[in-house]
């Protein structure tokens, strides 16, 4: 895997990822920054959040679920002084289907955070990591 990040001016960084795509990083205003941008570790957080996304999605998937949503909300906290790394993150994930089962939902959550997802298992290294799911059926909604 390879990326490259490129200084654009001020604290603005552009990211370009091995697979052709782009994105805008700044820092904030009190270090020099614009907010022009995500900060980059608010990316690794998101990058963690689309890691394990993928992965209740498949699992879900593969076990035949009817799933037709997945939000994962994500909150952290960092070390008050250098390096800040993460040191709590939690993951709370919002499951929408018709008729899921919520035991195979923990399941692929569970999957995720402890063999499939590489950014969970990596930042788990100094962060605590919990995780929590919801399931919203949705049999009510009209068929789309």
């Amino acid at each position: 895997m390879k990326a490259r990040v490129k200084w654009v001016d001020g604290m603005m960084f552009v990211g370009e990822s091995g697979s052709g795509h782009a994105v805008v990083m700044d820092a904030a205003p009190d270090v020099g920054g614009r907010n022009l941008g995500v900060r980059p570790m608010e990316m690794l957080l998101l990058g963690m959040g689309g890691c394990s996304s993928i992965d209740v999605v498949m699992i879900l998937k593969k076990g035949r679920q009817p799933i037709t949503d997945c939000v994962v909300e994500l909150e952290a906290e960092r070390a008050a002084t250098d390096p800040k790394v993460f040191t709590k993150i939690h993951a709370h994930f919002i499951v929408t289907g018709r008729g899921l089962d919520p035991k195979k939902v923990e399941r692929a959550v569970a999957l995720s955070a402890e063999k499939y997802c590489s950014a969970s298992v990596m930042l788990g290294a100094t962060a605590a990591i919990t995780h929590g799911f919801e399931v919203v059926d949705d049999t009510a909604a009209p068929a789309a």
